[in-house]
């Protein structure tokens, strides 16, 4: 071997090894046959062979024959020894009641990784193309199957659009039926985020208050009449937990039917539900056609899968097609394929049956050690975060939290106007153990004391 190669297979394996040690390169990852990487590189197989030997020789990487080459799994020894920078057991990716995401520990990526790759292998040449602009149709037709015996909300793949998300699935409403001024009436306490998407749409904000019965309907009436839309959580209102009660669900369902105006049901966590059996959906009953029912997987699979979906009432079916066909749907075609494998044979309905256990069970965790410490959380009947009362400045306590590394929320920045509402809100999904849960509490208590 003449000295320029020489060099350049320890340059190849420098470069492989900084990538192990920077995690880049995980233990028992597979790397690309040498054939592969000389075609990449543009150096010739023996190069790259004489680099990958050298590693195996040092223990860096390990061969299995046909198999391939591999990353040693001895080095993961390196990294578990290394000291906790957080709370025992914690993602460090993630801050202990951090809102809005499930319990990835949870998620089976394994049976999720077989689905996908059963689809990417069996893809034909057609399924490089742009799919549907409304979302492919055996995805639509599994979330049909899903919502008709979950919800026993009944309708056609033609009515359900899929988008990248609960943001864009209001977006999509707004362009397709509000013109600028209209007003929607928003829960108070209710979802901040949203409300940009909203003004950035031309929408006036009419914020109506919340109370244990859920939106106040003959408030939203007197105050904003004119309103053209309405948009709220009618299952378990975020942030406050309760439930729309029947007589407000028929008052809202006539106020929209009169005033020829919109509901946007978002029903973003509804699987789960630990007492009780839930009401019924506003788009179950919606006999006038007035409501648009709004779900995300973000809750009950995971975040980073950017799919959510909406049911348009028939007669909007056209209207909505046609704002959706001036941009592709933004969801990848290999993902719409999987997830509708992953619905149609059963995994998601037996995910979400553990996640529920799962949730049960950390919700206790929780609640015993907050009681433990002396303070007090408002019960919930579903959901995947809790409200702690505090008699302090919310607001203040919160950055205290925060800067203690907790990720928590105050009920005071989730209102539009003051109306006496202050808490802590918090997440007890990534919580997976009942020692990180003391310690968790513990820190809180300390932080906000």
């Amino acid at each position: 071997m003449d000295i320029p190669a020489l060099s350049r297979y320890r340059q190849i394996a420098r470069q492989i090894k900084e990538a192990i040690e920077k995690g880049e390169l995980t233990p028992g990852s597979r790397l690309p046959s040498s054939r592969t990487w000389a075609q990449e590189l543009g150096v010739s197989r023996a190069t790259v062979e004489s680099a990958y030997g050298e590693l195996v020789a040092q223990g860096w990487l390990v061969r299995r024959g046909q198999a391939g080459t591999f990353v040693s799994q001895t080095l993961a020894v390196r990294h578990e020894a290394s000291p906790p920078t957080a709370l025992a057991g914690e993602d460090p990716g993630l801050l202990p009641f951090q809102l809005g995401l499930p319990a990835l520990d949870r998620f089976p990526r394994a049976l999720w990784a077989r689905v996908m790759g059963r689809r990417l292998r069996t893809q034909s040449r057609y399924d490089l193309a742009l799919g549907d602009v409304c979302g492919e149709r055996i995805l639509r037709q599994a979330i049909v199957d899903y919502l008709r015996f979950s919800r026993s909300i009944d309708c056609q793949p033609e009515q359900i659009f899929i988008t990248s998300g609960y943001a864009a699935s209001v977006t999509l409403i707004l362009q397709t039926l509000a013109s600028p001024g209209d007003g929607i009436w928003m829960e108070d306490p209710g979802f901040p985020l949203i409300r940009p998407v909203i003004e950035g749409q031309g929408i006036a904000l009419n914020p109506v208050p919340v109370d244990a019965q859920g939106m106040d309907i003959a408030a939203g009436i007197a105050r904003y009449p004119q309103a053209r839309f309405a948009l709220l959580t009618p299952a378990h209102q975020s942030p406050l937990g309760v439930a729309l009660s029947v007589s407000r669900r028929r008052a809202l369902l006539d106020w929209a039917a009169q005033r020829q105006a919109w509901i946007i049901e978002d029903d973003y966590d509804s699987e789960f539900r630990y007492q009780g059996k839930p009401l019924p959906p506003l788009k179950s009953l919606d006999a006038p056609q007035r409501v648009i029912y709004a779900g995300t997987f973000s809750k009950s699979l995971f975040p980073a899968v950017r799919t959510a979906w909406l049911v348009v009432p028939a007669p909007l079916v056209n209207a909505f097609r046609q704002r959706a066909s001036l941009s592709a749907c933004t969801v990848p075609l290999l993902w719409q394929q999987t997830l509708a494998d992953f619905i149609t044979e059963g995994h998601f309905w037996r995910h979400l049956k553990k996640m529920r256990q799962c949730y049960a069970l950390r919700h206790r965790w929780l609640v015993e050690a907050l009681t433990a410490h002396g303070l007090c959380c408002v019960e919930q009947q579903g959901g995947i975060q809790l409200r702690v009362d505090v008699e302090a400045d919310d607001r203040e306590s919160a950055r205290r939290a925060r800067e203690a590394g907790l990720s928590v929320q105050a009920l005071s920045d989730w209102q539009i106007e003051p109306r006496g509402h202050r808490g802590l809100l918090i997440s007890f999904t990534n919580l997976t153990s009942p020692e990180m849960v003391e310690q968790a509490v513990e820190k809180l208590v300390r932080a906000i004391a």
